[in-house]
C-alpha cells in the first residue's frame, strides 16, 4: 500500500507537469483571444450608439496606423494625433452627421483583432457616404499599437476634393468620432 504522502506528491508532481506543459498556455491563449474581442467589439458598439470616442477608446497614443492603397491618404501615420490631424478630422470636417458603423464580422486570435464593417454618413453637401472597411488591429493591453486598414479609398477622396473644408471658426468638433 502507497503512503498518503507519496500520492499527494504524486499529484503535486502531475499538476506541476501539466502546468508547465505546451497545453497549459492553450487557456491563455484563448483568453487573451477573448479579452481582446470583447474589448474592440464593446468599442465598435460604443461608437455606433454615439457613445465615447472608438479612436481615444482603443488606440495607443502611439499607434502606427497605416491605411492601405494609394492615394494621398494611403500611408503611415505615427501616433493617434497624427492620424487623426492628417486623415480623420479633415474627412470628418466634410460630413454633415458621423459615420455610423456596422460591423459584419469580427475574428481575433491572440494579440490580433479583425474587424470587417461598413461605415455610413451624409457628406455636408448632402450627398451619402458609404464605404467598406478592414482594420487589423494589434493589441497590447486593452490599447492597440498598430492597426492596418483597408477601404476604398475613391469614396473617401471623392468626400475630401468635392466639399471645401470648412473654417476652423465654424468648424464642429467631431474628428474624434469618424474614420477616414
Amino acid at each position: 500500500m502507497q503512503h498518503p504522502s507519496n500520492r499527494l506528491t504524486g499529484r503535486a508532481l502531475l499538476s506541476l507537469v501539466l502546468l508547465s506543459s505546451p497545453w497549459s498556455g492553450v487557456a491563455a491563449a484563448e483568453s487573451t483571444t477573448e479579452r481582446n474581442q470583447r474589448l474592440v467589439e464593446r468599442a465598435f458598439a460604443n461608437w455606433s450608439a454615439g457613445r465615447g470616442s472608438l479612436f481615444d477608446d482603443l488606440l495607443s497614443p502611439t499607434v502606427v496606423w497605416t491605411i492601405q492603397g494609394s492615394g494621398p491618404a494611403a500611408g503611415t501615420y505615427h501616433g493617434r494625433e497624427d492620424f487623426l490631424e492628417r486623415a480623420v478630422r479633415p474627412f470628418a470636417q466634410r460630413l454633415a452627421t458621423p459615420i455610423v458603423p456596422r460591423v459584419q464580422a469580427i475574428w481575433a486570435r491572440e494579440d490580433q483583432v479583425v474587424v470587417r464593417w461598413n461605415g455610413t454618413a451624409t457628406a455636408r453637401d448632402g450627398a451619402p457616404y458609404r464605404n467598406e472597411y478592414v482594420w487589423i488591429f494589434k493589441l497590447d493591453g486593452t490599447r492597440a499599437t498598430q492597426v492596418e486598414a483597408f477601404l476604398d479609398l475613391v469614396p473617401y477622396q471623392d468626400v475630401i476634393d468635392r466639399i471645401a473644408l470648412a473654417d476652423s471658426s465654424s468648424a464642429r468638433p467631431t474628428g474624434a468620432r469618424q474614420a477616414p
